[in-house]
């Protein structure tokens, strides 16, 4: 038996038949709303001026966070340390655990 539903969307502000459904974020909270069209474009039409001075924000991938200065001086004291000590280390990149565990157990840590 096949059965046919049909929804129909409601103006949620005053009732009678809704043309679509505008979704919005505000205090990290998502909202949906079921509008007329004259009153979807009044919602846009009164948040115009705040969206033309906001900047989009959520869920552009997110980036690395920069290493701290002691970090890189870390790297950089072992790396002085595995020259010193004929360890072939790379001026870039990622440092060897092995080399890493070395120069602790150098510095009684």
């Amino acid at each position: 038996m096949a059965q046919r539903v049909i929804v129909t969307l409601e103006d949620d502000l005053g009732g009678g038949p809704a043309d679509e459904t505008v979704h919005f974020a505000f205090g990290g909270a998502e909202y949906e709303i079921d509008l007329t069209a004259k009153n979807a474009k009044t919602f846009r039409k009164k948040l115009a001026p705040f969206i033309e001075h906001a900047r989009k924000a959520g869920r552009s991938p997110s980036r690395r966070p920069g290493r701290a200065a002691a970090s890189r001086q870390r790297s950089g004291d072992i790396r002085a340390w595995a020259k010193d000590h004929g360890i072939a280390v790379s001026e870039r990149g990622r440092i060897p655990a092995s080399v890493v565990e070395q120069y602790q157990a150098a510095k009684g840590r």
